[in-house]
């Protein structure tokens, strides 16, 4: 029998989800002579849970070039979601935007521009997909589908070749998996998988005809809502006019004990759920219960010598921040800068693969510890208190406002844009308030009555980010120190200029303004000011400012509003302004000592 010869290609990627066709489409946007295959098991359309999305997605589509495409699709606009969750079940509402910045007027479909640029989509996966998968191969990526990779070629830590059912033998310089769950490359080179967290949750979804949206904004925005069960939660997430997204997720050892059917279980969930079930008066279900596991875990790594893992098979955070798809694009297009820098050759390898490999289990790693803060912060689940207490001493978790801050940043505020902290769509202002909210205490802020601020870089180490711009990985001087990054870069980078000239805070905010002032309109001056000081407070959590006080001088007064327009209390269909949640009040001469 005579061997067949092997197909080669520059970039081999299994898997057609928003994983591969991102890295895809972003790898031939800026090398179209990059020779790209994507190969799929499945036949597009099919359907997939999954469907709502964080703002950072639209950016990427629109860099990707298909902002437009998946706007014609007319997904509902989300700008936010609401909550029955924490000490209370009241529901509130967590916004990516100002309500009152939305245009009455507007039309779709809309431009990727203005308000449209802090908003997301809650997508019909069999579409959105298929769009992605599409433009991929618009771009030039050739694809392949209802194709199985049945056999991996391993040598050491290197792929030697891929066998398709197909018949096909494909050989790659770049080896991508982005097969989700599947995790076919992962688990053909024995990449160790970790479950570093006890929330191992088990979902169970359908989809509904003609269910009723709780409400709509402007012109078909609208926000997805969770409501707490005494065991668990329930999400809905209308995906169009008349289909609409409905699952409960509990816990795997709590289904088990139950000794019911997912059907059973699920079905009654639904009823029991007032507000769900009243958006299904004239709704139907359209299949069968589907279920699967939700299980938080983690990779040891996300590369070898020629082989990548993304996207949820590079690592699964509990699906209640609405972050899977977030995190797989995002991951997406760090992949693909990634690749194309290897394949220019004049960036470090080593660091661009530590880099990568960094940025996605840190990531990871932050919305595992955020998602362990919302379960054991919710008083509703009554039946799995016992549960969610396990979870807060595995972590070493208090529910005390100013003890979870600082536990949650020992694993760090992500920075998507380098210089940039926030975490799970939230700045720190946001944060706080989710901590207060939960908590019912005030969220204290560690530079709020201080006055003086010294930059300390103090046994610090002088390295470098990435900052992606334009298919380039442009080098950015950064310091380290321990498992600490200051990125001088943006805001960040803007603070240590300033500080390494004055210490004085009103000195500090004089320099800030005319900074501000002169790179952005006077409309955005004070919320670069704000943002400035958020970053500033995770600055001195990291020890990278020291904090005093200077009698006689003006005070910083900062506090975290319980309402805003960011976090607040749910009012149906309200454009109510109630005012920005705001961290930075201004300076206090009567706090002066």
């Amino acid at each position: 029998m005579v061997k067949s010869a092997a197909e080669h290609y520059d970039v081999l990627i299994l898997g057609g989800g928003p994983g591969g066709s991102t890295c895809g489409a972003l790898l031939r946007k800026y090398a179209p002579d990059l020779r790209v295959l994507i190969v799929e098991k499945e036949k597009f359309p099919r359907e997939h849970v999954g469907e709502s999305q964080l703002p950072p997605i639209s950016a990427i589509l629109n860099e990707m070039g298909c902002w437009e495409k998946v706007e014609a699709a007319n997904f509902p606009i989300k700008i936010g979601a609401t909550y029955t969750w924490g000490s209370t079940t009241e529901p509130w509402d967590f916004e990516f935007l100002d309500l009152d910045a939305i245009e009455p007027d507007a039309q779709r479909p809309g431009r990727f521009e203005g308000w449209r640029r802090d908003t997301a989509f809650q997508v019909d996966r069999a579409i959105y997909d298929q769009i992605l998968l599409d433009h991929a191969e618009e771009l030039g990526c050739e694809v392949r589908q209802e194709t199985r990779a049945d056999r991996i070629e391993v040598d050491g830590d290197r792929i030697a070749a891929v066998h398709l059912s197909s018949g096909a033998v494909v050989t790659a310089d770049h080896y991508v998996d982005a097969t989700g769950a599947a995790a076919t490359l992962r688990r053909a080179v024995d990449v160790e998988v970790t479950a570093p967290t006890l929330l191992r949750n088990v979902a169970f979804w359908n989809y509904w005809d003609n269910a009723e949206w709780a409400e709509e904004i402007g012109v078909g925005a609208t926000r997805v809502h969770i409501r707490s069960l005494p065991y668990g939660w329930i999400w809905f997430i209308p995906l169009s006019p008349t289909r609409a997204s409905i699952g409960v997720v509990t816990p795997a050892d709590h289904y088990k004990s139950q000794k019911k059917s997912p059907a059973e279980l699920y079905e009654e969930a639904v009823r029991s759920e007032k507000f769900v079930s009243a958006l299904l008066t004239n709704a139907t279900p359209t299949d069968e219960v589907k279920s699967t596991k939700d299980w938080s875990f983690a990779v040891s790594r996300t590369y070898g010598e020629n082989w990548f893992l993304v996207g949820e098979t590079a690592g699964f955070a509990d699906p209640i921040l609405a972050a899977g798809l977030t995190l797989t694009q995002t991951g997406a297009k760090e992949l693909a800068y990634t690749i194309l820098e290897l394949e220019r050759g004049e960036l470090d390898r080593d660091w661009l693969l530590t880099r990568y490999d960094e940025l996605q289990r840190n990531r990871v790693r932050q919305h595992h510890r955020f998602a362990e803060y919302w379960y054991t912060a919710n008083g509703y689940f009554d039946q799995i208190r016992e549960h969610c207490t396990e979870i807060a001493k595995d972590a070493g978790l208090s529910l005390d406002p100013a003890e979870a801050f600082r536990w949650l940043s020992t694993g760090g505020f992500g920075d998507d844009v380098p210089g940039q902290v926030g975490i799970g769509g939230l700045d720190i202002t946001g944060v706080k308030q989710i901590m207060q909210r939960f908590s019912g205490k005030q969220a204290e802020w560690t530079i709020s009555g201080k006055n003086v601020f010294k930059l300390n870089l103090a046994g610090a180490e002088r390295t470098t980010v990435g900052k992606l711009q334009d298919g380039r990985i442009v080098p950015v001087p950064s310091y380290t120190r321990g498992e600490r990054r200051l990125t001088l870069l943006g805001v960040q980078g803007a603070l240590v200029e300033i500080l390494k000239k004055h210490s004085q805070i009103d000195k500090i905010m004089a320099a800030l303004r005319e900074r501000a002032s002169a790179e952005y309109s006077p409309l955005h001056v004070e919320l670069v000011v704000k943002h400035a000081m958020q970053t500033l407070e995770v600055m001195a959590n990291d020890r990278w400012v020291q904090c005093s006080v200077r009698k006689g001088k003006p005070t910083l007064n900062l506090e975290t509003p319980d309402e805003g327009q960011i976090i607040k209390t749910h009012q149906d269909g309200s454009l109510v302004s109630r005012g920005r949640a705001s961290a930075y009040q201004g300076l206090d001469p009567a706090r002066a000592e």
